[in-house]
């Protein structure tokens, strides 16, 4: 059985025995797990390795870019600006960001971006990656445009614009970056190893992502245009994430750094009442915000029934990934994902390094929260 390192408590070995398992059989090359109860890393493993031909090991300080995982940390940035009165959620997004107001926007509300539902899930002029690293363009260009849809009428999963549509109106409240503002109210004072926008002196812990599968002609086939205008301008691939620039850009809804360790840790505000570490990041009313719906329905991308929360998907029964109805979670680009459980005062994350094909995780995650339920239960 392959090794795995770190500390877990007697109660969750079934974790790391499913942890275990999938780098025995392949299906996980090198990943990190984690699981706070209480604010508490009761779970805090990893094993396998950092390159394909697995001549490195995966070591305790190992990160990988997480893809869309890393909206939930811009999320949590929305909502602290939110709790304390800097933001608010109901206003059009146009009075923080006046020229997003063109081409019929005006009333366009800060939630719709949280929430998927703004119309503007990617750029309608032709972009290209190097675009990603020009955050005026990229804003600018998202202002000009028109919804592709009545905002607020649906979801649109937002796979790229979402990080820069928040992004900038958190940067028009504080003055700051995302990565910025991010790094002085989160990462810093609790110490959580989680970076949007990476140093390059940070570059060799670095687990490069190994690419999925093929995108099969059948999936092409049954993908709807609006989908196809999503993913496909510009075309991301795995290997993108390998690149200085995309490293050092701040993406902020898909090109975080980090492990299962830090996304756990700093979602755990969201599953103790707003505390982390001790200190209060959020009131427990800020937290709850999480849970007000935004849309439930076919996502107009995705193509598959999905329930937004503020920033974050709840639970439904096409997507049950957790039994409680307070609870919250996403994943990235090939398989990661968090999991706040706010009835238990958990969070689950598993962060790895060979993708598989799923857009928002997979189920080699869904098998080990399925895992982390079953210690629950004793």
């Amino acid at each position: 059985m392959a090794e795995i390192k770190g500390t877990c408590e007697d109660t969750f070995k079934g974790v790391s025995d499913v942890l275990a398992a999938n780098i025995d059989r392949g299906v996980d090359v090198g990943a990190s797990v984690a699981v706070t109860v209480g604010g508490e890393l009761v779970v805090d493993i990893w094993g396998g390795h950092v390159d394909e031909a697995r001549t490195q090991p995966w070591e305790r300080d190992t990160i990988t870019n997480v893809w869309s995982t890393t909206k939930t940390m811009t999320a949590l940035c929305a909502l602290i600006l939110a709790d304390a009165g800097e933001l608010e959620v109901d206003r059009p997004v146009a009075q923080y960001w006046p020229e997003f107001a063109a081409a019929g926007k005006k009333r366009v509300l800060v939630r719709h971006l949280l929430g998927h539902t703004s119309g503007l899930p990617g750029w309608s002029e032709p972009i290209t990656v190097d675009d990603l690293y020009d955050w005026e363009k990229a804003t600018s260009l998202l202002a000009a445009q028109e919804p592709w849809w009545e905002p607020g009428t649906a979801s649109g999963y937002h796979a790229v614009t979402q990080g820069f549509l928040v992004g900038e109106v958190i940067r028009r409240v504080t003055g700051q970056t995302l990565g910025t503002f991010f790094r002085e109210q989160v990462t810093e004072p609790f110490g959580a190893d989680f970076h949007i926008g990476l140093d390059p002196g940070q570059f060799d812990r670095v687990a490069k992502v190994i690419p999925p599968p093929p995108i099969s002609e059948a999936f092409i086939a049954e993908a709807s245009e609006m989908a196809l205008r999503t993913l496909t301008n510009p075309m991301l691939t795995a290997e993108t994430s390998w690149t200085e620039p995309w490293r050092r850009a701040e993406i902020p809804a898909a090109n975080g750094h980090g492990n299962a360790r830090s996304v756990a840790s700093i979602q755990a505000a969201l599953a103790n009442g707003g505390e982390l570490g001790g200190k209060r990041l959020l009131s427990a009313t800020g937290v709850e915000r999480v849970l007000e719906e935004q849309s439930y329905g076919k996502d107009h991308v995705l193509g598959i029934p999905i329930r937004f929360g503020l920033g974050f998907g709840l639970p439904s029964p096409e997507m049950p990934i957790s039994p409680s109805g307070r609870a919250c979670y996403w994943g990235g680009w090939g398989g990661s994902v968090i999991l706040v459980d706010m009835d238990a005062h958990m969070t689950f994350a598993y962060m790895m390094n060979k993708m598989g094909d799923g857009l928002v995780g997979d189920d080699r995650g869904f098998g080990l929260a399925i895992a982390v339920y079953e210690a629950l239960s004793h």
